[in-house]
């Protein structure tokens, strides 16, 4: 019997299965094996509808619409369920131990090691597994889902976006689990001051409208936010900005560190404008952070780890892998690649007298990094403003000087140009982060061949409720 499944075509699916990223696997029984389909966002157990994607000869890709019957190991919770959460039902030993043997998986499989439960490290899982996100961006609609019947309607939304869409809003509610419970539970006053605006919400199909986002960061030091609004250019002298601050702050009182207005009249669906002004509303732009003794100023643009507490334990680990053979050379550099505000980097410093440098794309993460390593009196390390495959190459006289390499890239990984470059240097050893297991265990190839050897690895779960888990490796140089 041969599998005709369509693109575009809705099916109903049991997942009986589950692979690394969140993908949950259904079988249809043939005569030559099963044909495989992959829906992400599922767990084991559930029944769902799903739009096929992609359709090969032995498998298919698929989209998750809905679920129809849950699977027997969720759990009630007492947040609303939203689509960045898909796993919040699955008790957290669950999302832990298939976490843990999935990805390490991908290490065998894709990275080829062999050795995998021998040079695996330990764990890390959150030290809070509710409310841990330091930040979170709501989008405004005009096409918004009610979740209670089910159905779209022509209006005004904030809240998230519907599973499987780039232009439908569900309305939050309520607290998610995930972010400021107070926040949340107050973001319906926000709607409704914007709805009774009568401005519209951005409709995203037609690329009109006035509200955009609202965005906000929050410090775990100060218990504050920083909150930013954005809108496009049509119809803003038309918007009580004065009366949105004063909801704002009311609502919030001193909770409030400050308050932004952002124009982006940008097509794209993007929350950062390219070419948009930022205007203090009230307060200030920046916000105070604390971590592992250090104090950070973080701009709403700037890079830092979304869950501080478990960010505090990989930083432990990445340190503890980057000093651990390093202790007895006198006059090598450490090179913090990717450094966003600095964090690594800083923290090293305070741990040795060795030189650092951090290097990163992003010129206000580094005006920050340099701030903040100001603030912090920390001498011993220097910020370079640039892309990290240029700089390597501006750069040659870092070669055979560094001891130590820090490697924490974005989630598609380092380009492959960028790694040879980075091989070049010569580095005793390299800490490798990652927000991507796949992505890790892709550019093993290079390092192995460049004659680095795995020494050890840790898994981080810094986003409980969501397929994502973290890494640190440690590779060491053959002498």
């Amino acid at each position: 019997m041969e599998v005709k499944i369509k693109r575009g075509e809705i099916i109903e699916l049991k997942i009986v299965d589950s692979a690394f990223g969140g993908n949950g696997i259904a079988k249809i029984p043939t005569d030559k094996g099963d044909f495989i389909l992959f829906v992400p966002n599922t767990i084991k157990g559930q029944t769902v509808s799903a739009r096929i994607v992609k359709s090969k000869k032995n498998f298919a890709e698929c989209k998750l619409i809905s679920v129809i019957f849950p699977s027997a190991d969720e759990v009630e919770i007492p947040y609303q369920p939203i689509s960045g959460a898909p796993f919040a039902k699955l008790p957290i030993e669950l999302q832990k131990e298939q976490k843990k043997s999935q990805a390490l998986a991908i290490y065998q499989r894709i990275g080829k090691v062999d050795n995998i439960e021998t040079v695996f490290d330990e764990y890390i899982e959150s030290p809070s597994v509710w409310h841990y996100r330091n930040k979170m961006e709501y989008s405004f609609s005009a096409i918004g889902f009610d979740i209670e019947k089910g159905e779209e309607f022509d209006g005004f939304a904030l809240g998230f976006k519907k599973r499987g869409t780039w232009w439908i809003v569900e309305n939050l509610e309520k607290d998610s689990g995930l972010f400021d419970a107070e926040f949340e539970n107050k973001l319906k006053d926000i709607r409704a001051f914007c709805q009774n605006s009568d401005l519209p919400a951005w409709h995203s199909p037609k690329r009109v409208g006035f509200f955009r986002y609202l965005v906000v960061r929050k410090s775990y030091l100060t218990n504050q936010f920083l909150i930013k609004l954005v809108t496009s250019s049509e119809g803003m002298e038309s918007f009580n900005f004065g009366g949105f601050t004063n909801l704002i702050t009311n609502l919030f009182k001193d909770r409030v560190a400050g308050l932004l207005h952002t124009v982006n009249d940008d097509i794209g669906d993007n929350s950062q404008s390219r070419l948009g002004n930022e205007t203090i509303l009230f307060g200030k732009n920046v916000l105070k952070e604390e971590l592992l003794g250090l104090t950070f100023g973080i701009s709403m643009q700037s890079f830092f780890q979304t869950n501080p507490k478990c960010a505090s334990l990989l930083y432990n680990k990445a340190i503890a892998y980057a000093l651990e053979n390093n202790n007895n050379i006198s006059d090598a550099l450490i090179m913090d690649l990717f450094c966003g505000t600095g964090t690594i980097g800083q923290l090293i410093a305070t741990k040795t007298n060795r030189k650092v440098i951090g290097v990163d794309i992003v010129e206000e993460a580094i005006a920050n990094a340099k701030e903040n390593a100001s603030i912090n009196n920390i001498t011993n390390i220097e910020f370079f403003a640039a892309d990290v495959n240029k700089f390597l190459y501006e750069y040659p006289a870092y070669q055979n000087k560094i001891s130590t390499i820090i490697l924490d890239p974005p989630r598609a990984g380092i380009s492959k140009k960028a790694l040879i470059r980075m091989l070049e240097l010569n580095a005793k050893q390299i800490v490798y982060v990652s927000c991507n297991p796949a992505t890790q265990a892709r550019d093993m190839e290079e390092l192995f061949a460049a004659g680095y050897q795995l020494k050890k690895l840790s898994l981080v779960d810094q986003f409980p409720h969501t397929a994502h888990v973290e890494s640190v490796a440690l590779f060491i140089k053959e002498q």
